[in-house]
């Protein structure tokens, strides 16, 4: 948990609930903030299992997931290969593409050029190529003067992409199984602090969407996480423009690490499928293993 990702107190929140809810389920907890010195750590507690808590860089990009299969240490959640693929969003929008996922247009620029000129029509959005968490996301309305003037903490090359306008949604796949549907409703942008600040948005599960939308996020949701080959939990989101129907519905990116934390939406889904947090848990760590 932890980590030096720009997600790091998310990551601690989300520790934290797991290792709590795995103490009451029986297991032995330690608690390891993630740090340089962390292959050192884990080669002293020789762990049965790693459950990773980590979100992020580093966490979440298929970098700890090497390490662990170095020290043959059993560990929860998707691989190498597919974290890294699911972290990289311009290149998981190929493997969706190539399973017939409806995704929006973009593309890879260097930050000076993103700020110096629309390299995409207005709307859209530009944003860290491999972060999560809605981290260093910028929307550029349809009617802006200009190109967005970027932090100095984003990367040198950026993601421009088609703004897909419409409803937030999202779906947790455990194991082959698709959980439900979540319908995120926010004041505004769904962004870093409506995710993690308690009151940032409310959920509606089920959502109360077409059955043909309903079906498609569930469908979509599978095949992502298969194409990317992730093992474990998966949260895939969307976003759906209710005025065209089912061709309105575009499939944005794969968690491979969704939040566990009080607020987090894959904890809900499964509480609403008949698994409480503890069991959704305990399922992490006995679906764990390496080569995956």
């Amino acid at each position: 948990m932890g980590g030096p990702s720009s997600e790091r107190e998310v990551s601690l929140s989300t520790g934290r609930e797991c290792a709590a809810a795995l103490r009451d389920e029986g297991f032995d907890v330690v608690e390891v903030d993630a740090s340089r010195d962390l292959s050192a750590r884990l080669i002293d507690i020789q762990p049965d299992v790693v459950f990773n808590a980590l979100h992020g860089r580093w966490g979440e990009d298929g970098c700890v997931q090497g390490l662990l299969e170095w020290l043959q240490m059993p560990y929860t959640h998707s691989g190498v290969l597919a974290s890294a693929l699911a972290m990289d969003k311009q290149r998981s929008k190929g493997f969706y593409r190539s399973a017939q996922l409806p995704v929006v247009e973009s593309v890879l620029v260097p930050r000076a050029e993103a700020e110096g000129r629309h390299v995409l029509k207005p709307p859209y959005v530009v944003k860290p190529n491999n972060e999560g968490s809605s981290v260093g996301v910028y929307l550029v309305h349809e009617d802006a003067n200009g190109p967005p003037k970027l932090a100095e903490t984003m990367p040198d090359t950026v993601m421009v992409e088609t703004f897909a306008p419409g409803r937030e949604m999202t779906t947790t796949v455990v194991g082959d199984r698709p959980l439900t549907v979540t319908d995120i409703l926010t004041d505004g942008w769904y962004d870093y602090d409506a995710k993690y600040v308690e009151g940032g948005s409310r959920h509606v599960l089920p959502a109360d969407i077409p059955k043909d939308v309903f079906d498609a996020c569930m469908d979509y949701a599978l095949r992502a996480h298969q194409v990317l080959g992730c093992r474990g939990v998966t949260r895939t989101d969307f976003r759906w423009d209710e005025a065209r129907g089912l061709d309105g519905l575009i499939l944005l990116e794969t968690n491979t690490q969704p939040g566990m934390t009080p607020t987090s939406l894959t904890p809900e889904q499964a509480e609403h499928c008949g698994m409480g947090f503890g069991a959704l848990c305990r399922w992490m760590v006995e679906d764990a293993s390496c080569n995956r």
